[in-house]
């Protein structure tokens, strides 16, 4: 299943110049209305430790120029396994039943309440399939978080593909007061690569814990990883709309973890698909759509003066907590990844450091510095930072082998295309 870490701050993926600038295209009409745009140690011992001092410090500092001290969002995995084998899954222990001991679940526990006071913490329960490990186990594991989320400075949500959704699910979602995800990529032709591992498509199953939810009265979002629907956008949304959600998220389909040899979308594919989108949005204003709302959220926030307060929030430096305790920064696809270059990825684990004291050693790994330089490098080469705010960190590592490139197939499709079929809507309104 595909949980879209976007932030919960601005939002970041990547970039490089465009072939249309944002800042000079007219203000678009409606909804869309605004200008938018915009943005060595020396020979002597004491010196070499007073240099490696000051070094240590300057990259503590640039860290979190542009990385939050505090996740807003802390994923978590309860079980390794899944019961579903979908061809485009990014998870390599999707077969294995490894599972959370209580004592991970109270540390992390112990780490939230570590966090200021005012802040609350969104806990993810990912997988996996979240719902493998039973209800029982998981409001186990949700037992040392009820203070916080009593105290309103935790709350759970959960990413599901909903196939094991049960009247006790329902009771235990409504009762810890959680967020449900599911995850479907459309009618059942759509959603074909979604199997179990016996091959079954798991379509009228999914649609089964979707109606189970609705029969709870329990609201629900909806991801869709876009790959074939990528040219049936209103079909696709219009099979979406019908089950009732919240909102829906469009995932056009990435290169992640062990999901790495696929074809992915053109531009050209993706700018079709967002104008279709937009069309179908201004027909069903109603229905929320994440990356439109997104956008449309920055636009309003620039037209009414407000990018100083846009500008200042930073990257979310998104922990993931494995099974196990180990915990992983940026990107939960780098769970369970090693490489010759970063190793393990592994910041720490919860058994031995808190949350806090991991995150205020994060300056030091590799990959973490050289996501900041591509950072650096995206602000300074891509003309839709102002929106983006830099690459996602998975989508780099996965189709550029690094972490401080820039641009991605991933911030073509899925953000700069967005934008340039905007852009694109809006000359043809002005014309």
């Amino acid at each position: 299943m595909a949980l879209r870490r976007e932030q919960r701050r601005p939002l970041p993926p990547r970039c490089r110049p465009a072939p249309v600038g944002l800042r000079d295209q007219p203000a678009p009409s409606g909804e869309w209305s605004v200008v938018a745009a915009q943005t060595r140690p020396t020979s002597d011992q004491g010196e070499t430790l007073t240099a490696l001092d000051t070094a240590v410090s300057g990259s503590a500092d640039r860290f979190h120029q542009w990385i939050a001290s505090h996740p807003d969002l802390v994923v978590v995995q309860p079980t390794t396994l899944c019961n579903l084998n979908c061809s485009y899954c990014y998870l390599p222990f999707r077969k294995r039943r490894l599972e959370m001991s209580l004592g991970v679940a109270r540390r992390i526990a112990e780490s939230l309440k570590d966090m200021p006071p005012g802040h609350t913490t969104e806990v993810c329960w990912h997988g996996g399939e979240p719902l493998a490990i039973g209800p029982e186990k998981l409001a186990a594991l949700m037992d040392p978080f009820e203070d916080l989320r009593r105290a309103g400075r935790v709350r759970h949500s959960l990413q599901t593909n909903a196939t094991l959704i049960t009247d006790a699910w329902c009771d235990l979602f409504a009762g810890r007061g959680v967020s449900v995800g599911v995850s479907i990529d459309g009618p059942a032709d759509l959603n074909a690569e979604r199997r179990d591992w016996s091959g079954r498509p798991a379509f009228d199953r999914i649609v089964a814990g979707i109606a189970k939810l609705t029969e709870h009265r329990i609201a629900f979002s909806l991801i869709a990883v876009v790959g074939e629907g990528i040219d049936r956008a209103g079909e696709l949304l219009d099979f979406l709309a019908s089950l009732g959600p919240t909102s829906i998220g469009l995932n056009i389909e990435e290169l992640e973890g062990v999901n790495d040899a696929r074809t992915q979308p053109s531009p050209e594919r993706a700018r079709a698909f967002w104008t279709d989108v937009f069309a179908w949005s201004g027909e069903h204003p109603r229905v929320e759509i994440r990356e439109l709302d997104r956008l449309g959220r920055y636009l309003r926030t620039i037209r009414t003066g407000q990018r100083d307060w846009w500008e200042s929030h930073r990257f979310d430096p998104l922990p993931t907590v494995s099974h196990d305790g180990d915990v992983v920064l940026l990107s939960p696809e780098l769970a369970g990844i090693r490489d010759d270059r970063y190793g393990d990825f592994i910041a720490g684990n919860v058994l031995e450091r808190s949350l806090g004291d991991i995150l205020d050693g994060a300056h030091r790994l590799r990959y973490v510095t050289e996501f900041i330089d591509g950072l650096e490098a995206c602000k300074a080469t891509c003309e839709f930072f102002d929106f983006c705010r830099g690459a996602q960190a998975g989508n780099r590592y996965f189709e550029n082998g690094r972490f401080d490139t820039t641009e991605t197939n991933f911030c073509r499709v899925s953000k700069q295309e967005l934008v340039n079929a905007l852009v694109d809507i809006t000359r043809k309104d002005n014309a």
